[in-house]
């Protein structure tokens, strides 16, 4: 297909190995981006044999943002997933790949935004979360939504456990709306998406 994804990460990278291990999506991904040195999502890129920056926040959001469209624009890339980078950059990197940049986050947004979506959910007492796959855009999670699935919370749950069910969710939808932005699929009306079908 010739396209060129970054992936950005920030901890362990069990949605990078994802999309990493789908035939797929992994000729596409020349670059891993995180903003923390000796994570484990790096491993997994060295790994695979991806290259992989590390771009240190230095307490600036608009240095951080013009550090990163640097190296995108630098490496060629196409299009960016976010997979579980806890980072919110500006206009200036996230406007030049509209509609070409992918988030997955472990709730069911608009409700639960932000870095704690797992356990504001279990603090607000909600007896269902999930996970969301949407167009970035300049907000915190505020974009278009691409794909949302519903998960139970039990009245056992914990962090932990709940995560892990989320993860099983996220590790299938990620790699769907990659798959459907590589293939031209995704349709764009407003803030409505749709996946359209494959050509036959």
């Amino acid at each position: 297909m010739g396209e060129r994804i970054a992936v950005l990460v920030s901890g362990g990278g069990t949605n990078l190995q994802a999309l990493l291990d789908d035939p797929v999506i992994r000729p596409s991904i020349a670059l891993v981006i995180s903003d923390r040195p000796d994570v484990r999502a790096l491993d997994r890129a060295a790994t695979a044999g991806v290259p992989a920056r590390v771009i240190e926040p230095d307490g600036d959001r608009t240095s951080l943002s013009r550090r990163v469209a640097d190296v995108l624009a630098a490496e060629g890339i196409d299009a960016v997933v976010s997979a579980g980078y806890l980072r919110v950059l500006d206009g200036q990197v996230v406007g030049a790949y509209p509609d070409r940049w992918l988030n997955v986050h472990p709730a069911l947004l608009p409700s639960f935004p932000g870095t704690q979506g797992v356990q504001d959910a279990l603090d607000h007492g909600a007896k269902v979360t999930g996970v969301t796959v949407h167009l970035v855009d300049e907000g915190v999670d505020t974009g278009p939504i691409v794909l949302q699935e519903a998960v139970e919370i039990r009245d056992d749950d914990d962090w932990d456990s709940l995560e892990l069910r989320i993860h099983e969710v996220e590790h299938r939808l990620l790699p769907r709306a990659v798959r459907a932005l590589l293939a031209g699929q995704l349709v764009r009306d407003g803030r409505r998406v749709t996946i359209a079908e494959a050509e036959r």
